[in-house]
């Protein structure tokens, strides 16, 4: 007999097992979508979950699927459905820590990785995360039976819809089960999301993270006035100052997320870049790194911004200034996850100043001007 936890987390009287996995992970205290969506997931009504990117919403799903799933019964008990690739494997990675003591098969099924290996797992799995195009060629190939499922998650929904995969959603929709429980995870209510949750979920409870606690409060946000020219002398003054444990630079374009790689490659710095030009492969194992701590530094388009849940970021480095406000609290929510504590960085150059008051906007009291002593804008 395993005892309980005494955890942040004991007001949800969850698993013992369950909150053991938690433990280990580090998780202190359930984040607010954690503790308004747990117990209404839990009760198996269908509910619909507004959040932002990085407030802990696929533990929110997660911890009450692992609990519920029995791994005495075969087939697919639970779908999980992401827009991306990336965002599918890291729901899998974060099931998968949950499910640490269950013994629960989990598998992650999605376009540019070999189908075969996909495939041979699927049979062994209690739970399915996929993307929608790869889950529906799964189904219509027979190798993927949804009749079984008993819990259907809908995550970054409004993302989902807006790549253009609604047709694929529906399909996936109408292969299972009437009596499922369906949770549907956005960080905006969309129309069109709103058509699909009409259409498909029945009366859903609906739960919304206000939008003031988007940036939380425990990211210490700064902004550096920095000549274009200039930044990449900015960018190592930054890193020198903060040596940060783990850091996320975020770049507009391919092109100059190589240059920034490069220029930090030459000063001898564990840097890796990321964006989409890069092969499935290819940034699965820069991810992979990054986690474990072999690559330190992480040079990004806004790929990374959203649909990627990397714990453990200390730092989150705008060289380019996000191109609005949702975007930069989407590229700050890679850090301070989870209740974690983290540190925001924004660069506002000379071409900045039509962008940044919408960010100063959202930022409120909390964002904070800086100084770099060895450095000054113009020369």
């Amino acid at each position: 007999m395993v005892e309980t936890i005494a955890l942040g987390f004991d007001a949800l009287e969850l698993n013992p097992l369950i909150a053991r996995a938690i433990e280990d992970a580090g998780y202190k205290e359930p984040t607010p979508v954690q503790a308004a969506a747990i117990p209404a997931f839990r009760s198996g009504n269908d509910v619909i979950v507004q959040a932002q990117t990085g407030t802990g919403k696929t533990a929110a799903f997660g911890i009450p699927i692992v609990e519920v799933i029995d791994p005495s019964v075969s087939g697919v008990q639970a779908l999980v459905l992401a827009p991306t690739r990336e965002l599918a494997t890291q729901i899998h990675a974060e099931l998968t820590r949950l499910a640490k003591y269950r013994e629960i098969g989990i598998c992650a099924v999605y376009g540019g990785a070999p189908i075969k290996a996909q495939v041979d797992a699927i049979p062994h799995s209690a739970v399915v995360v996929g993307t929608p195009g790869r889950i529906l060629d799964l189904v219509r190939r027979r190798h993927l039976n949804l009749a079984t499922v008993s819990i259907l998650v809908l995550d970054e929904a409004d993302r989902m819809l807006d790549m253009g995969f609604l047709p694929d959603v529906e399909q996936i929709i109408r292969c299972t089960p009437r009596g499922r429980q369906t949770g549907l995870f956005s960080a905006t209510i969309t129309t069109l999301v709103r058509r699909l949750a009409a259409r498909y979920m029945r009366n859903p409870e609906s739960i919304t993270i206000a939008a003031e606690e988007r940036t939380v409060s425990t990211v210490r946000q700064l902004y550096y006035e920095v000549a274009e020219r200039d930044k990449a002398a900015a960018l190592i003054e930054v890193i020198e100052r903060e040596e940060p444990q783990s850091a996320i630079i975020f770049c507009h374009t391919q092109v100059a997320v190589d240059r920034v790689t490069r220029q930090m490659e030459r000063r001898r710095l564990p840097v890796r870049s990321i964006h989409g030009s890069l092969s499935q492969q290819e940034r699965e194992r820069t991810l992979n790194d990054f986690r474990d701590g072999t690559v330190r530094y992480l040079v990004a388009t806004n790929l990374a911004a959203r649909g990627l849940d990397i714990l453990h970021v200390s730092h989150v480095i705008n060289y380019d200034i996000p191109e609005d406000a949702e975007t930069y609290v989407h590229r700050i929510g890679r850090t301070a996850r989870m209740g974690r504590h983290g540190t925001a960085i924004t660069f506002v150059g000379e071409w900045d100043r039509d962008a940044f008051p919408a960010i100063q906007k959202v930022a409120g009291d909390n964002l904070e001007a800086g100084r770099l002593d060895l450095y000054t804008p113009g020369q």
